[in-house]
């Protein structure tokens, strides 16, 4: 029962973004782009029976972004295909990298300042994935748990920060916070422990 009301908390967030966007939409500039950058992914177990190490990925995708004019008020969206996962080693110190590909859909309020040719942006929102891609059991040879299990869906809030040049190019630092169980592992004692994605993600936009 907690993960459908969690599922469902997180699509209410998603759908109140959405009608801030529709309500908006009327008076905002929309511009469309595409976003790609680089992930440095890793899960947070509930316990310490495996160590999660970051590893690296990329997220790449088309994005929309509206703006209500002086004001600096508006939102981002997009559809990213994203890597995301975890390194871990067993006891004699063999790597093992647990990687699955996503496609997420972030929605983000977005506030910016600053003059015409360099602006500071904020975003905050929450963010539905869907895993696509990767093993669904991973096992971890030498370790003491079992296996690993990745879950289909994932949701979460994204936390961001960068800046627009000449209007059209946005750099910036995102942190994603995973609320759903995207991983759970049986260990050796028996005791079944879930896992959240946390990440950082350096960004590039170019918007048109």
């Amino acid at each position: 029962m907690s993960k459908i009301r969690s599922k469902r908390r997180m699509m209410g967030l998603i759908l109140s973004a959405l009608l801030f966007i529709g309500i908006g939409q009327a008076h905002a500039q929309l511009r469309l782009g595409v976003k790609g950058g680089l992930n440095i992914a890793t899960v947070h177990f509930s316990t310490d029976v495996l160590q999660a190490d970051n590893v690296t990925g990329f997220q790449i995708g088309p994005m929309i972004e509206g703006s209500l004019p002086l004001v600096g008020v508006g939102f981002d969206a997009a559809i990213l295909y994203a890597q995301k996962g975890l390194e871990t080693k067993n006891v004699g110190g063999e790597k093992t990298t647990l990687k699955n590909d996503y496609i997420d859909v972030p929605v983000n309020l977005k506030w910016k300042f600053g003059l015409p040719v360099v602006k500071i942006y904020l975003a905050a929102g929450p963010y539905v994935g869907f895993r696509v891609g990767g093993n669904k059991i991973w096992e971890i040879p030498g370790s003491m748990v079992d296996q690993v299990e990745t879950k289909s869906f994932s949701a979460g809030l994204n936390f961001g920060a960068g800046a627009e040049l000449i209007n059209h190019l946005q750099v910036g630092l995102n942190y994603g916070l995973g609320l759903t169980n995207n991983y759970s592992m049986e260990s050796l004692s028996l005791t079944k422990n879930d896992g959240k994605n946390r990440g950082w993600s350096v960004t590039a936009a170019i918007l048109f």
